[in-house]
């Protein structure tokens, strides 16, 4: 028990668009897809369905900084890794993987006194089979997600939208313009260089920080791979009255409707006052200004809904590499209930709901559980079950539910805080659960203490009874090119 606790410590746990078209054909899953993906065969087929992304190139504007090294150490921040070629990109990433495993095979030896709740070692340090990184297909300008930031540029001018640099603590903010970041794509630098035209003509002040007073506040830009284009501005309302407030989303819509913020082509622009740093839907709604109120992506065979609110990877070829990776490390079939939790849109469940008897998904956000009933809706897909709600509030007693005898095979993608320890210990004593495939997108940290949860022996105090789980396969998938981020899908059995 002491041993346990000092690694817990160790570890930090103790520390203080348009409407939706016609479904295709789903993805053939005869060959399997993770030797292929390895050797990069997949690529040329990705590679003709994404090609604009693989080829973009920044334009010069008007609106570039006028001191090119604000540009270079912001690339050196968000992309710390631009400097490399992608295939160095690769071998770095694949070598942090490696040794984030090996410390979990320490702390487990630790545990265990042998290596007894981890597969045999294929390599020295290694406590599984680590299978070569999965590049990304896309490289330059994958994001379908991009958040940018107001505040002072580096001319002091308040109204700049953009990255910061520097720190809050040490007073040194800097917003810079993203032009020359190359995970970021054209669309998204235009909606935020219009945005700050806009901001600079408007007589309202921006919010830099809240008990200052000001307005405008940040912008967050959704892109598919049609090339719909969603907008969201952030809006601090301070005192302002209901009639003041529509002033102001009138003007912000006819600027990009009829005014020089037209030339951004929006698919729909979203509105939401909001007095705290992050609000959720239903803390303050989104209000669509115009347009349609979801864009709508094709992956893995499914015209997938998405929502402002909904989480989504946000480098979508990636993610095709990534949940194919998941169907074939789960071993699925025709008698398996699919566990999946932190679903998100679903597309995960929804992707295997083919191959297995049932799906039951549970995701925090409310819209985002709407858009996976509507995507298992509209694509037809009738054995899929979706719940709302805390996955530790919820799994208990659905897990409990299920117990009839047949296999649960567990999927879990939660957020970078890893899973409640509650979630962990569900899935640690339901019995019916013999395969776990963890998606952890922050590998190190909190998932290593899931990861020690899950393979530790029986441990009473912790109400952690159910036999352990065995680590066997580790495959890094890149959605992040430029940075030093990697999803890892770990595959446990028992």
């Amino acid at each position: 028990m002491h041993i346990l606790r000092f690694l817990f410590f160790r570890i930090g746990f103790f520390k203080p668009g348009l409407l939706p078209w016609c479904a295709r054909k789903p993805l053939d899953w005869s060959q399997p897809f993770l030797s292929a993906a390895c050797k990069g065969n997949f690529t040329q087929v990705i590679a003709k369905k994404y090609p604009r992304g693989q080829k973009s190139q920044k334009k010069q504007n008007y609106l570039e900084s006028l001191n090119g090294s604000w540009q270079e150490r912001l690339a050196d921040v968000v992309t710390p890794l631009w400097r490399l070629s992608y295939e160095q990109q690769l071998k770095v990433k694949f070598e942090a993987q490696k040794e984030i495993l090996q410390r979990v095979e320490s702390y487990l030896q630790l545990l265990n006194g042998v290596c007894g709740t981890v597969a045999v070692p294929q390599s020295e340090g290694l406590c599984c089979l680590l299978h070569p990184i999965i590049p990304s297909p896309v490289i330059n300008g994958y994001r379908n997600k991009s958040t940018f930031s107001v505040n002072r540029g580096p001319d002091g001018n308040p109204k700049t939208v953009g990255y910061y640099l520097g720190t809050w603590k040490d007073g040194n903010i800097v917003c810079v313009r993203s032009n020359n970041l190359k995970n970021i794509p054209e669309k998204h630098d235009q909606v935020a260089q219009y945005y700050e035209i806009f901001l600079r003509q408007s007589p309202m002040e921006p919010c830099l920080v809240f008990h200052e007073g000001g307005y405008w506040r940040e912008l967050t830009v959704h892109t598919n791979s049609q090339g719909h284009t969603m907008a969201i501005i952030t809006f601090h309302p301070q005192q302002l009255s209901q009639e003041e407030l529509c002033v102001q989303k009138e003007t912000i819509k006819e600027f990009f409707i009829k005014g020089p913020g037209a030339v951004c082509d929006l698919t729909s622009l979203y509105f939401q006052e909001s007095t705290m740093t992050r609000c959720s839907h239903q803390q303050s709604p989104y209000q669509l200004l115009f347009g349609e109120p979801h864009i709508f992506e094709d992956l893995l065979g499914l015209k997938v809904r998405i929502s402002p609110d909904a989480f989504f990877q946000i480098n979508t070829a990636g993610a095709e590499m990534l949940y194919q990776t998941v169907r074939e490390l789960s071993g699925v079939d025709s008698n398996t209930i699919l566990l999946d939790i932190c679903c998100g849109t679903g597309v995960i469940g929804l992707s295997l709901a083919q191959h297995v008897s049932q799906v039951l998904g549970i995701e925090l956000v409310e819209q985002a559980v709407e858009d996976a009933r509507w995507t298992a809706a509209f694509n037809g897909i009738t054995n899929c079950e979706f719940h709302t709600g805390r996955a530790e509030k919820i799994l208990p007693w659905l897990l409990k539910s299920k117990e009839d005898g047949r296999l649960i095979v567990a999927v879990v993608n939660p957020a970078r805080a890893g899973l409640h320890y509650q979630v962990v210990r569900a899935i640690r004593n339901c019995r019916a659960i013999h395969t776990l495939v963890f998606v952890s997108c922050k590998p190190h940290g909190e998932t290593t203490r899931n990861i020690i949860e899950l393979c530790c022996p029986p441990n009473s105090a912790k109400k952690l009874l159910g036999e352990p789980f065995v680590l066997r396969q580790a495959v890094p998938v890149d959605l992040f090119p430029h940075t030093p981020h990697c999803e890892l899908v770990l595959l446990f059995t028992r």
